[in-house]
């Protein structure tokens, strides 16, 4: 058994491989990457971005001011840029949005009885 088995004499000085450890940090840095990735889906509840069957409605405004709708139906996603101007047209009005005092924007149908006229 002893002449398959190499056991260094005990007074030789045992030989490490300098770079062993970055293996680890590596290791160590991917799960924590995954962990918050996780963490940052289930604090802002975006599960249903990666899910193919959701339907998700984004606004997105940046520095500047500029607003971006993003609506994804199932795996496709549609970017739509806000211009700010004025549309003419024939249509049917559909109802009312009103922002409250928290910034909240509410949309509120109107039925057939509450039709403008």
């Amino acid at each position: 058994m002893a002449r398959f088995l190499h056991l260094p004499h005990p007074d030789e000085p045992l030989e490490e491989d300098p770079l062993s450890g970055i293996a680890n940090l590596f290791d160590v840095s991917v799960v924590f990457i995954v962990g918050l990735m996780i963490t940052l889906f289930s604090v802002y509840r975006m599960g249903d971005l990666v899910d193919a069957r959701s339907e998700v409605t984004l606004v997105k405004t940046n520095a500047q001011g500029e607003r971006e709708i993003i609506v994804k139906k199932g795996t496709k996603i549609t970017a739509y840029k806000v211009s700010g101007k004025t549309a003419v047209g024939d249509g049917e009005r559909l109802g009312t949005a009103y922002r409250l005092a928290d910034g909240q924007i509410i949309y509120v149908p109107e039925t057939d009885g509450d039709a403008a006229p």
